[in-house]
């Protein structure tokens, strides 16, 4: 019997973006769009009569802004939210705020008028609503269909060669994570010490976003947290994650050091950057210099990775299904045996310390 679609209630307050999003959500036969209001007050009458799946919400909106609404649905009646933005710099803040009050994810609001753009952004948008119908709030949602054919690492990087790599003193920590992992992150990073190893991390995002979250970061946790840029190099109190949208962030080694790579290439596992060529990179050029870490996310990316940065020496960890958002990318990695270690998010920062000190 083939799944029931995920049900959609697009709110935004302009009628061309709830029609491009109307159109780009009904062509996926998985989805299904019950109602598109122009505001939360109209939007609250079809809640009333029938609850959905996932809620697509525009950031400003006259009457009531989305920030609002996400804060008092959360409360009232908890439901996967994915906001919907231009995600101009000015605006980031303000989603970043949004994800802290409950949201699962963030996509880019169609350029109207704009066709080569929708077509590039519609499989993104279709894959972020069905990740998002999966979120854990509460109650247990039903397994995605499988994941369509697509690129892997190896349109990016060639496979490790197998070859042990000569020790370091230092040691580099990769993560990677998608759908929920701003929060995750944001938990785990701000529990590490000045001190801790040096940290390179993929988290979905999209362009534009991923300086204003590392700023905010940064303003949090006792390690400086940065946007990586080609170049930069990876030393002890230092986290640095991949811009979103455009490029993939590597790992390369210059004698003792490590270095960030960042690099336009395609799609790979649907993403860029994609947690799999970051985990590979650390496996051709780290191998038992690197502890790899698998957080929440849909998808399967960086379960292929993570595997070859295990078989290359490196300490790997999966968090678990009971503090995951989404238990798409941790499920995938620990099925093909990829984890040394399953633990909850209130313990990564502790495993990740244990793991660099051995």
């Amino acid at each position: 019997m083939p799944a029931k679609p995920v049900r959609v209630l697009i709110i935004d307050d302009s009628a061309s973006v709830r029609q491009a999003m109307t159109q780009i959500l009904s062509a996926d036969p998985q989805i299904e769009v019950i109602a598109a209001a122009a505001d939360p007050f109209a939007a609250a009458r079809y809640i009333q009569a029938e609850v959905p799946d996932v809620i697509t919400l525009d950031v400003e909106m006259p009457r009531m802004d989305g920030i609002t609404f996400l804060r008092r649905m959360m409360a009232q009646c908890p439901t996967p939210v994915v906001m919907c933005s231009s995600l101009v710099e000015e605006g980031s803040e303000t989603l970043l705020q949004a994800l802290e009050a409950g949201a699962v994810d963030v996509i880019l609001k169609p350029r109207v008028g704009v066709a080569d753009h929708l077509v590039e952004a519609h499989l993104h948008i279709c894959e972020t609503v069905k990740g998002a119908a999966k979120a854990r709030l509460g109650r247990r949602q039903p397994a995605s269909a499988a994941p369509q054919q697509r690129l892997t690492a190896d349109a990016v990087l060639p496979p490790p060669s197998g070859r042990a790599m000569s020790r370091t003193t230092e040691m580099v920590v990769c993560i990677g994570a998608s759908t929920g992992g701003t929060e995750a992150l944001r938990e785990v990073l701000t529990a590490l010490p000045a001190n801790s190893p040096g940290i390179v991390v993929v988290q979905h995002m999209p362009e534009s976003f991923t300086r204003a979250f590392a700023k905010r970061l940064d303003g949090m946790c006792e390690v400086d947290v940065k946007e990586a840029e080609d170049g930069d190099t990876v030393m002890r109190g230092r986290v640095l994650i991949a811009p979103g949208g455009l490029r993939h962030m590597m790992l390369e080694r210059q004698g003792a050091r490590y270095v960030a790579a960042v690099r336009e290439g395609p799609l790979v596992s649907r993403h860029r950057p994609s947690v799999d060529v970051l985990f590979r990179s650390a496996a051709r050029n780290a191998g038992s210099n690197a502890v790899g870490i698998i957080m929440t996310g849909m998808g399967d990316d960086g379960a292929r990775g993570l595997l070859e940065m295990k078989q290359a020496g490196a300490r790997t960890l999966a968090q678990d299904e009971a503090t995951s958002i989404v238990f798409g990318m941790p499920k995938e990695a620990i099925a093909r045996g990829a984890a040394d270690r399953v633990v909850p998010l209130g313990a990564i920062a502790r495993e990740l310390l244990l793991a660099a000190a051995r």
